[in-house]
């Protein structure tokens, strides 16, 4: 078996009571059964409590306001407290890290949702590596298309020197691989796989050669397009009630006044700290990173729906509306924004969006009818 993962992967520690939000409120933490079966088992009043805060036909813990039952008040678990760590059960022990899976290969990541691994993720200044390791556990997959992923990791490999070479612009790696991934998903559908490589060979070209087209929108141009996206967003299910707040404060203070108001607002924001201000290098950097994430998160899944425009979709338009909510919080601050204010809106739109199914599935099959 082969692991790849992130440089920083390993640097995650959980900062419990520190943390400014908590990963056991707003949703349903689902138990695995290795961890139900020993929790009928405890003894004394701790095991009584047990059996009687959790749904066993669902196979989760039972919520109080939202909030997992063993939550205490100092936002800490009263199980790890009572029973030690090797007491919790798979989902908390995991999160936030995350395995996609793939025949002989696992790709271990941290899940920007949390906001200590969102530090990490967006904190780092260096371009990501990610680091190889071997098992010689095996595991069968019954059905795989081993030629297309391995397709799909060499452009991944592609899109990964696209959008770490810092001598473009980040839109302009951004509307690169956009089209990269455009281009491969029109071979597949045609039938062409044999032409991939030629044309990841030729984008592989261009980018060393720094001549990609260097097309920019004005922000005219897409404002309607964000109004489209917002209204997407809004017909999602709700997994904390403030993302409605975040919501309507970006159609009130972003869109209400219209397209024009909303470039003013753009430009304002971009000079004073966005691809054309003095801080140009680190807002670059921090949606490079985002888009590496996103990327490497979702764009290999294809290999098992063959919606390869609309996995980069996804990470394309995360990035876009991270980035849209930071502007929101720069001028609800006054205009000033912190790095805590980026990574506060990153992972808050990655809670809304990828830790429900449903709404994941609904921006994948909204962005496949408008890709």
């Amino acid at each position: 078996m082969r692991y790849l993962k992130p440089h920083y992967y390993n640097t995650f520690q959980c900062i419990a009571g520190q943390c400014p939000d908590t990963c056991c409120a707003g949703w349903q933490i689902m138990i695995d059964d290795d961890s139900l079966n020993r929790y009928a088992e405890i003894k004394g009043d701790f095991g009584r409590r047990l059996r009687n805060s959790i749904d066993w036909m669902q196979g989760s813990f039972l919520q109080n306001h939202r909030r997992c039952i063993f939550l205490n008040k100092q936002n800490l678990c009263d199980i790890y407290r009572e029973l030690g760590p090797d007491a919790i059960c798979e989902t908390c022990r995991m999160y936030p890290r995350h395995v996609e899976e793939y025949e002989g290969l696992r790709e271990l990541s941290i899940t920007l949702s949390c906001p200590a691994a969102a530090e990490i993720i967006l904190g780092c200044r260096e371009k990501v590596r990610f680091e190889e390791s071997f098992s010689e556990e095996e595991d069968d997959f019954e059905e795989f298309d081993f030629l297309m992923f391995s397709q799909l990791e060499d452009a991944r490999d592609v899109i990964f020197r696209i959008l770490q070479n810092r001598g473009l612009m980040l839109p302009v790696r951004m509307q690169a691989v956009f089209h990269l991934a455009k281009d491969f998903q029109k071979c597949t559908d045609e039938g062409r796989t044999c032409e991939i490589d030629e044309m990841l060979a030729g984008y592989d070209e261009r980018n060393k050669c720094g001549n990609f087209e260097t097309w920019i929108a004005a922000p005219e141009s897409f404002y309607e397009d964000r109004l489209r996206e917002l209204s997407l967003l809004n017909s999602l299910e709700r997994l904390f009630p403030e993302w409605d707040d975040v919501l309507n404060d970006t159609q009130k203070l972003l869109y209400d006044e219209g397209s024009r108001h909303y470039a003013q607002l753009y430009r304002e924001f971009q000079s004073a700290c966005g691809y054309d201000s003095p801080y140009k290098e680190q807002w670059s950097v921090i949606g490079e990173q985002l888009m590496m994430f996103f990327v490497y998160t979702y764009f290999c899944g294809s290999v098992y729906d063959n919606m390869v425009s609309s996995k980069m979709g996804i990470a394309l338009f995360s990035t876009v509306w991270i980035q849209e909510l930071v502007m929101l919080r720069w001028l609800q601050n006054g205009r000033a924004i912190s790095f805590s204010d980026i990574t506060e809106m990153a992972w808050r739109f990655a809670r809304e969006v990828e830790h429900s199914d449903d709404n994941l599935n609904a921006l994948e099959d909204w962005l496949e009818e408008m890709l």
